[in-house]
């Protein structure tokens, strides 16, 4: 079984929109609480992240996410919800995962062998050489710190691949088969019949789904589950060319033309995203049910405070590089 590595989910849902409603752990709202430590973010199961830590991950993330395709974000408006919410959200909801899944290891009896902690030393210490004076000023950090905060990624790691192990990554090439299809899709019967005379009078499909298909694309690759379930059952039957009748579904009609019944590059590819989705069902199963019982505090007063204001001499962004670079193996 090859190892597998929970940064990439991690790094990946947070790609993925963040309310700005506050912090969660699992699927319930942590408590506000400004009775912390002025040095304390939040608490979960009696154990408390530091401001220090929470700085690390924002100085990461504002300089990993200010800048995207060469465009300098921070000089956008984005309104109400600003880029700096977005990255603190971002960094609150990355360490409250990380503090609950070290929680979860620990109830687990998995800890962090001396070969694994001797890697996160190693990180630990190329990283911290990495920052400039003005950096570690900032984020008020020591070598000894950042080692401690590699240790908490570690574990996080370390449990999700113990949880993911036993995942069948055996995926089957038709279950992961991705076909080039043109489409057409009409909400009312009377387009429908226009359409199917059109293709029955022998009519360019590519045509017709110009003037008639209400869907935002014509061409498009599929895989299984991406078309309703009675589109999917006719569409992945067809042969290369070949031209479905009318399909009735729920709200409408479809017309699809196979222009590929297997795209072998995307159906390779499609195997990874398959094993990843069992990966995180077979996850969230257990890491749901622990953090509901868990108790969660959140200092909203402190975490108001922090700004992203520290300057253009604040750039580090090696911490999840670095990282990888020495315990992607756990």
């Amino acid at each position: 079984m090859k190892r597998k590595n929970t940064c990439g989910l991690i790094c990946a849902a947070l790609l993925l929109a963040v309310l700005p409603a506050g912090c969660q752990v699992g699927n319930r709202n942590v408590v506000v609480m400004s009775t912390m430590s002025s040095k304390q973010v939040f608490q979960i199961g009696g154990r408390e992240c530091s401001l220090k830590e929470a700085r690390v991950y924002l100085c990461n993330y504002a300089n990993i996410y200010g800048t995207a395709y060469t465009i300098d974000l921070w000089q956008h408006d984005f309104g109400a919800y600003s880029l700096e919410d977005y990255i603190k959200d971002i960094t609150l909801s990355e360490l409250t995962r990380v503090y609950c899944m070290d929680l979860l290891a620990e109830s687990r009896e998995i800890g962090l062998t001396e070969e694994e902690l001797k890697k996160t030393a190693e990180a630990a210490e190329e990283y911290y050489a990495s920052l400039t004076r003005d950096e570690i000023l900032y984020m008020e950090v020591t070598e000894a710190d950042i080692r401690e905060y590699y240790e908490h990624y570690a574990l996080a790691q370390k449990l999700y691949n113990s949880l993911t192990g036993e995942v069948n990554e055996e995926v089957s090439d038709d279950e992961a088969r991705v076909m080039e299809i043109m489409q057409i899709y009409v909400s009312d019967q009377a387009k429908a019949m226009h359409v199917q005379q059109k293709l029955a009078a022998g009519d360019d499909f590519a045509a017709v789904a110009g003037n008639y298909n209400e869907l935002p694309a014509i061409q498009v690759s599929v895989a299984r589950d991406d078309l309703p379930k009675e589109v999917e059952e006719i569409a992945f039957q067809l042969d290369d060319n070949e031209i479905s009748d009318r399909i009735e579904v729920e709200n409408g009609y479809y017309f699809i033309k196979c222009l590929n019944k297997y795209d072998v590059e995307q159906t390779e590819a499609n195997k990874s995203n398959i094993v990843e989705k069992r990966e995180k069902e077979a996850f969230d199963d257990v890491y749901h049910e622990f953090t509901a019982g868990l108790s969660s505090y959140l200092n909203e007063e402190a975490w108001e405070e922090v700004r992203l204001d520290a300057g253009e001499e604040i750039a580090t962004t090696g911490f999840f590089e670095i990282y990888e670079k020495y315990c992607s193996g756990i």
